[in-house]
């Protein structure tokens, strides 16, 4: 997401591949929801052969689990099917690190603009949820005022990703850049990089031609308020925007216009004095790329041009 913490988000590469169908709900489920009657032999059998356990800090591998917040309703990047479950590419890509590191990953829901707050008081041990990697969040500034308002955190970046507009079906306003917001109303979720785009853009505007901004909590809420005709457009994530247009109303409901911008990549926020849960996270990130997991969890979901080569620290811009 991206934005004034920075959420998910900007991005303008080139455009991601269609998001693929969705797959069986059983190879999505959240780590954490394992199989609950294993005794603590049996998990400590997974832990020790793990290959990259020794890595994580001793209170992780004796907690056996690595709390995640998430705002869990950024479809496809995670979310939850019909029967409950925590999906999407998120968790497939965490499922995979947990077997590298002999722990399950807990994904916990959580609004998007408190998930680096959670971190900070410990409510989670890493955020997982779409973040986009920027300066900012990495030193704490808020995007908005230019002011320092927490320590900031490190990103290990995991995939890449940009923002996209779309609009009603057949109704595009005549809308194919940000400059053509001017005068219109957008519908977004708050704390995300579509949210400082457009009030950046609407800056830009002519007096009396401000942007119309309208925020929610989640993106699934700014998805309703257009299908309502409540808005003549809304941004998010060019993956979660593809996959509304995908599915929604069975396809029927919007269409994305323009191109994608502000390229950017995605990261998993650790706390600064968590060095070594950091490192062990690249690490598990590099063997699974290395492995080829990585990449069958990119085509499931049909976001290989997301896809990275190698694990990064603090890479955002």
């Amino acid at each position: 997401m991206t934005a004034s913490s920075t959420r998910r988000t900007t991005a303008a590469r080139s455009r991601l591949a269609a998001v693929g169908a969705i797959a069986v709900a059983g190879a999505l489920m959240l780590t954490g929801c394992g199989d609950q009657t294993k005794d603590s032999g049996s998990e400590s059998d997974t832990a020790s052969t793990a290959p990259l356990a020794g890595k994580l800090p001793q209170a992780v591998r004796d907690k056996g689990v690595i709390k995640v917040g998430s705002d869990i309703a950024y479809a496809p990047v995670e979310f939850k099917d019909s029967s409950g479950k925590v999906v999407g590419i998120d968790p497939d890509i965490a499922a995979a690190m947990g077997k590298q590191l002999g722990v399950d990953f807990q994904f916990e829901n959580g609004t998007f603009d408190t998930l680096i707050t959670g971190l900070r008081s410990k409510r989670y041990d890493i955020a997982m949820s779409a973040m986009t990697d920027t300066k900012d969040r990495q030193e704490g500034i808020d995007s908005d005022t230019g002011k320092k308002v927490g320590e900031g955190v490190d990103f290990v970046d995991y995939f890449t990703a940009g923002v996209s507009i779309y609009t009603k079906k057949g109704d595009d306003q005549g809308i194919k850049t940000w400059s053509d917001l001017c005068g219109k109303k957008i519908v977004l979720q708050r704390g995300t990089v579509s949210e400082d785009l457009a009030k950046a853009e609407s800056k830009k505007c002519p007096a009396g031609k401000k942007i119309a901004i309208e925020a929610f909590d989640n993106d699934q809420q700014a998805q309703t308020r257009l299908r309502a005709g409540g808005a003549d457009a809304g941004s998010s994530d060019f993956p979660v925007a593809a996959y509304a247009v995908k599915t929604s109303g069975g396809g029927k409901d919007f269409q994305l216009v323009g191109e994608q911008v502000e390229a950017a990549p995605y990261g998993i926020a650790v706390a600064k004095n968590q060095t070594q849960l950091r490192d062990a996270l690249k690490a598990a990130l590099d063997a699974i790329i290395e492995n080829g997991e990585y990449e069958k969890i990119m085509k499931k979901w049909g976001v290989e041009d997301g896809s990275i080569e190698a694990a990064t620290i603090n890479g955002g811009k």
